[in-house]
């Protein structure tokens, strides 16, 4: 093939880089790939077949061969990485040329270099994607943003290598600037929320109720089969038949109570203080995987305590009834504070997001792809301006009766000395963002008294402060 004849490039061809490239040609469109790494560039010209592509090793060369106005994906580490390959690729790049960013770079430093980028007429998105390898290779979910004139141009191939949910790919425009990024940043915490109150359901199940390995296998099956329906669920239940090829044990009774985390939880974490939304239960899913790598204060701190013995009067279906219902709830309860936080964003930072469209790609390719997000979506585009998903008419009824689940399952919990931070995340909030009244009329009194902050009143307009009877020694 003759120099400049391929449409994208690909900058990155790990596990990642490499099943997107396959995607890309697989659907009919030429593709150049670039990596440092002679191995990964052997291996994708190896698998080229009779597809448009070929891989590189030498930049110039890469580049040289892109059709222009070119343009490059990255899926390469965020961070000074990323910077990196900007730097070593921008003498090469001319006006109106497009870079990609697919990594889960921080939504501030896309910011930060489309900005940048724009003085030379680059142009830059950050384009989120979900969906593993797996999804990757065969139809990931996809979420860009940017200049929505740089989406129309992309949008015929993204389109086309995207998944499928009831026959509309899952991609769509996010929004202005940064927004891809933000959203896929979202995407995650919810997904570290999710699991978390999996994972709590099988410490209870297992733990409160003695269920083994096969019967997780069959009760996480059958849930997925019905209202659970999702991506976590299904793996779930896989998850509990893998044999451990050292042993003649199941791998999950071999694996360290230790959960790593790359950030983005965090991040999304931070971020809800700057947009003023409360997201407690990705929070305690962040918190928890932190406590679960402090593994050697834990055995210390435990050694005192009296060891959890499994209830011998449970009705292990009764309380397997109990857990999906609480288990689906809470399920709701945290995509309505991800969702929510997306709302707040896209005001503050005017990324014009479309929270309905949002939930529509996430229904299909994505690691948070779910049953309930068709209903989600729905509910957006029943009622564009709806704050949160709570006091929709498609689930306000429906929580209201199940919320009591949760409940239960807290009692439970704490009855058994079992740590749930997740389910008590959702419960709170719920009642929280169901109270009329919550008692911040004495915080505003203490902040007054100390601090001369001032207070507003329930009788009359505008701010007050109140020079307090009371004399502190």
């Amino acid at each position: 093939m003759n120099m400049q004849q391929y449409d994208f490039g690909m900058i990155g061809l790990g596990t990642m880089g490499q099943n997107l490239v396959l995607n890309i040609a697989d659907h009919g469109y030429s593709v150049a790939g670039y990596d440092k790494d002679k191995q990964k560039v052997d291996n994708l010209n190896e698998q080229a077949a009779d597809r448009k592509l070929k891989a590189f090793e030498d930049l110039a060369t890469f580049i040289a061969s892109l059709r222009p106005p070119r343009t490059i994906l990255l899926l390469v580490p965020a961070g000074p990485i990323v910077d990196a390959v900007i730097r070593d690729i921008k003498p090469y790049l001319g006006a109106n040329d497009i870079i990609m960013d697919c990594g889960n770079s921080h939504f501030t430093d896309t910011a930060m270099r489309s900005g940048k980028l724009k003085e030379d007429n680059i142009h830059f998105a950050g384009t989120g994607i979900s969906g593993g390898e797996t999804g990757a290779r065969f139809g990931p979910s996809i979420m860009p943003g940017g200049d929505k004139t740089v989406y129309e141009q992309l949008a015929p191939m993204l389109e086309s290598i995207a998944a499928k949910a009831n026959g509309s790919p899952c991609v769509a425009y996010m929004g202005n600037g940064a927004a891809g990024h933000y959203v896929k940043m979202v995407h995650n915490g919810i997904e570290y929320a999710l699991m978390q109150l999996i994972a709590e359901t099988y410490h209870l199940l297992k733990k409160y109720a003695g269920y083994t390995n096969d019967e997780l296998h069959q009760l996480f099956s059958t849930w997925n089969s019905g209202r659970l329906h999702s991506f976590l669920v299904e793996i779930t239940a896989a998850v509990f038949t893998q044999p451990d090829n050292n042993s003649n044990e199941k791998l999950i009774d071999k694996i360290a109570d230790t959960a790593h985390q790359k950030g983005t939880g965090a991040w999304m974490s931070q971020d809800a203080m700057n947009v003023l939304a409360p997201i407690p239960v990705i929070d305690a899913a962040v918190s928890q995987r932190i406590l679960s790598s402090m593994k050697k204060e834990r055995v210390a701190a435990g050694v005192n305590t009296t060891e959890l013995t499994i209830s011998k009067n449970v009705n292990k279906e009764a309380f397997a009834s109990l857990m999906e219902e609480a288990l689906f709830t809470s399920f709701i309860i945290t995509y309505a504070q991800g969702l929510a936080m997306m709302q707040n964003a896209s005001a503050l930072y005017t990324y014009e997001t479309d929270i309905a469209t949002v939930a529509s790609i996430w229904r299909g390719g994505c690691i948070i792809r779910a049953g309930i997000l068709e209903d989600i979506t729905t509910a957006y585009r029943k009622e564009p301006e709806l704050k949160n998903i709570m006091t929709s008419e498609m689930f306000a009824g429906t929580l209201q009766k199940q919320i009591t689940a949760v409940k239960t399952v807290l009692k439970t919990a704490i009855d058994s000395g079992i740590p749930v931070p997740a389910y008590s995340a959702c419960y709170n909030y719920y009642e929280s963002y169901h109270s009329a009244w919550l008692p911040a009329n004495l915080i505003q009194a203490q902040r007054d008294f100390f601090g001369a902050h001032t207070y507003e009143r329930t009788d009359s307009e505008g701010t007050f402060h109140t020079t307090w009877n009371q004399t502190i020694q």
